[in-house]
């Protein structure tokens, strides 16, 4: 039976990769596809509009009154772009393969009302883009510009232009589409600074060149922003900064901490009472393994722990294989829940298996909490930061049908998911070896000081790893929030495995401290001493957004909305692997101990 079910689950686990790999092969560019002949028509689509500044604040297209085709028509969107904000409508622009148009080509002549002038003022003000997309290639340009001429005696107070001429330049190899550009005209402006009626003349032009770049490869130059030598200098000081404080940590380790240890052994191998008494971590053996408190809740958080580390090594593994590259419309929304779905037989496998450890009934609860563990919270945030999003009517508010599909795929894939994990789990259930025998009467904690309590451990374990990667985690937060691509896939790679190295060494340190102050409650402690990394992550966050340009009580909502979200996940990844590495440390040092 246990054969079966393992079998089952490597074919479940290669369906579920294939499924993943096809579904992002069939999202990202193929050169078998985008052709087109001289003449053909290649539709541009408009998205959305909102303040440079503030990444989380878009709006439809049309919200402004640009000129607009009559039906609007929108793009069908897969649920990744409805997740990302995006909202794809037709556009009266006419780009036909090839054709160059060099003249005023008019779109619209459009008398605009006061209202409507005054929209395009705020617009400007508030340092409004506008982004497009021709042919899957994401192209960007501004709505307006402001001179200040208050210096001039005539004139006093700023002026505020409205572009009215975008010019297009697009480049093209064989029969593909390689880039295209957008150039708002500054000798092509009307001026509204003031309210009034204004007859606005609406033109674009066209310009074909040709490239040596090929299709294969036209992704690429949205993520050279880190190839610059500087960003390049930064990152590889970043990464020479962590590898130095691993070697000063495993020199630590090694000279203090293990050294210390084995001397402890060796004096148990001897058996001197006079000596022996020193070794306070030897005195606990009988309680170092009993089980934690609210071991459902405990096993909860390290089945959503593995989970999301497998989810995260999946994503990279798509990045690397170049599925998931930046602006390519909400495949990585999309990875993000078809992932985490599908990875959810992980959260209850582990939930359970761990579980059924210690005790053959009450997993199914274990495995309840590991399905609202971390989606409970998620769907909390998630709602707040909508319901703000509806009520700025920005393109990041969830319709209705969407938040049907989300819970239908909660419902029917991850719910499922969850339960196969969790019989598995249960299906292949064993006891838990403890090298020691864990007593009857719980041994009492003597006091300690405030450098062995647990909020001083969380400190020094948190500060350390935030340290070594404090560097990049300025450039990820960029990335993020900002239009900078300025981090690369195997730069994050790298810093993750750094920061798992530095949490597992720390959690044996800090795990080894505990136990000699006869601290033997070490289970939860080693859970929320790897996590507090992510603690810093958030604080740090914070001091990002005050230190940036984002303005406003929407923006303010979805930064600390979704960093939360997010350190609320990595809190939980490194709990996990904390625990994971004292579990190992501990089973080594008490299997070594000369029991008398």
């Amino acid at each position: 039976m246990a054969a079966k079910l393992v079998e089952n689950s490597c074919v479940l686990v290669v369906f579920l990769l294939t499924v993943i790999g096809f579904a992002a092969r069939l999202a990202s560019s193929s050169p078998y596809d985008h052709r087109y002949n001289v003449g053909d028509h290649v539709p541009l689509f408009v998205n959305k509009v909102g303040p440079l500044n503030n990444p989380s604040e878009t709006y439809q297209y049309y919200d402004l009154p640009f000129c607009s085709p009559d039906p609007i028509s929108w793009k069908k969107e897969t649920l990744g772009e409805v997740l990302n904000g995006d909202r794809l409508t037709s556009a009266l622009y006419g780009l036909k393969f090839l054709e160059d148009k060099t003249g005023d080509t008019l779109l619209c002549q459009k008398k605009l009302k006061g209202d409507e002038v005054a929209r395009f003022r705020q617009a400007i003000i508030d340092d409004f883009y506008f982004q497009m997309y021709y042919d899957d290639l994401p192209l960007w340009g501004y709505i307006g510009k402001i001179d200040d001429e208050s210096w001039m005696l005539s004139e006093k107070g700023k002026k505020y232009y409205l572009f009215t001429h975008v010019q297009f330049d697009a480049f093209y190899n064989g029969n593909h589409i390689i880039e295209i550009r957008a150039f708002s005209d500054p000798n092509h402006v009307v001026d509204i600074t003031e309210d009034g009626d204004i007859n606005v003349k609406f033109t674009y032009s066209v310009f074909w060149n040709v490239t040596s770049v090929p299709f294969e490869t036209r992704m690429n130059k949205y993520s050279r922003a880190s190839a610059f030598a500087v960003h390049r200098q930064i990152h590889w000081f970043s990464v020479i900064n962590s590898i130095v404080i691993i070697v000063l940590l495993m020199g630590l380790l090694v000279l203090l901490f293990m050294r210390r240890l084995m001397n402890d052994l060796r004096k148990c191998s001897i058996g001197d009472e006079e000596e022996d008494k020193e070794v306070g971590w030897k005195f606990i053996h009988g309680d170092v393994f009993r089980h934690p408190q609210n071991l459902s809740l405990f096993s909860a958080v390290l089945g959503v722990g593995n989970q999301l580390l497998t989810m995260i090594c999946i994503l990279f593994v798509l990045a690397f294989l170049g599925f998931l590259y930046p602006y390519n419309r909400g495949l990585l929304c999309t990875s993000l829940v078809f992932i985490y779905t599908l990875t959810s037989v992980v959260g209850g496998y582990s939930a359970a298996s761990f579980h059924n450890q210690f005790s053959n009934t009450g997993w199914e609860k274990s495995v309840l909490l590991a399905g609202i563990l971390y989606l409970g919270p998620l769907f909390v945030t998630v709602s707040i930061l909508n319901t703000v999003a509806v009520s700025y009517g920005a393109t990041v508010a969830l319709p209705f049908a969407t938040m049907i599909v989300i819970l239908l795929i909660y419902t029917f894939l991850c719910v499922p998911l969850l339960t196969l994990g969790g019989v598995i789990g249960y299906r292949c259930r064993s006891e838990f070896q403890a090298p020691c025998a864990t007593k009857k009467i719980r041994r009492e904690i003597p006091p300690l000081t405030w450098y062995q309590k647990l909020p001083c451990h969380m400190f020094l374990g948190g500060l350390l790893s935030f340290s070594a990667i404090a560097l990049e985690l300025h450039h990820l937060y960029a990335s993020l929030w900002g239009y900078k691509i300025c981090t690369l896939p195997s730069i994050l790679f790298l810093m993750f495995i750094i920061l798992i190295l530095l949490t597992a060494m720390l959690s044996v340190g800090l795990t080894y401290i505990q136990l000699s102050a006869e601290d033997h409650e070490w289970w939860w402690r080693s859970i929320f001493c790897g996590g507090s990394t992510a603690i810093f992550m958030f604080c740090y966050s914070i001091f990002f957004y005050v230190r940036s340009t984002m303005t406003g009580f929407m923006q303010l909502s979805f930064f600390l909305g979704y960093n939360a979200a997010m350190c609320y996940a990595f809190f939980l990844i490194f709990g996990a692997i904390s625990f994971r590495t004292s579990l190992i440390f501990v089973r080594h040092i008490y299997q070594a101990v000369k029991s008398e």
